[in-house]
């Protein structure tokens, strides 16, 4: 008898091709975001952008800094917010400077991260488990390197120039602390992310219990 391939449906007449939740292949980010009032002001700047340069992406683009982005079947999911989990009660939290606009020519503007050590530092800890985030050969996990909070990105050449001749002589400072990380998840259902974990940064140390060999 022919081996049934597990991802075929025979019951029927017709070869329906059905591939279980847990072998779907989502897109996670991982961010650190700004307190309620930092935030409104942030979106309130995007807004700004948006209208003034005729660029409706970052009106809708949230504000966030983000630490990785990795794709992975859902199957790992559980996995990966366990160990996300157990890397963040380790951590204490911390202060984010900002300080003014930069640019990555020739597409995006952003809020500049002045205190970027720490952010570093998570990111170093988090690529601990980055044979985990792997999916393939193809598909690795993407650290930040350069800590931002974009206002918008995958601009037109005219929009980069026009904006950033506006923003690099703009003034804005502000603070907040990072005390906790959130993961977001997307697919070919939800094109929008949705928030599926908060980790806070605990600063609690490990302890190992040694499990008892008599009752």
């Amino acid at each position: 008898m022919a081996k049934q391939h597990p991802f075929i449906d025979r019951s029927d007449k017709q070869k329906i091709s059905v591939i279980p939740t847990e072998w779907k292949v989502n897109e996670y980010l991982l961010i650190l975001q700004p307190h309620e009032d930092l935030y409104n002001k942030m979106i309130d700047i995007k807004q700004s952008f948006a209208k003034e340069f005729d660029c409706a992406m970052a009106k809708y683009l949230k504000p966030h800094l983000t630490l990785l982005l990795f794709k992975q079947y859902e199957m790992m999911e559980q996995k990966i917010v366990h160990r996300l989990q157990s890397i963040a009660m380790q951590q204490y939290p911390f202060s984010i400077e900002l300080n003014g606009f930069g640019s990555f020519p020739s597409h995006t503007i952003y809020i500049n991260v002045q205190t970027k050590n720490s952010v570093i530092d998570l990111v170093k800890e988090l690529k601990q488990i980055q044979s985990l985030l792997k999916l393939d050969a193809e598909n690795k996990p993407h650290f930040i390197t350069e800590p931002h909070i974009s206002v918008a990105r995958k601009l037109l050449p005219w929009q980069y120039e026009k904006a950033w001749t506006a923003y690099q002589q703009k003034n804005f400072t502000a603070s907040f602390i990072a005390n906790q990380m959130i993961l977001l998840r997307r697919n070919e259902q939800h094109k929008a992310y949705q928030v599926i974990g908060k980790f806070p940064l605990l600063h609690q140390v490990k302890q190992v219990q040694q499990a008892s060999l008599f009752i």
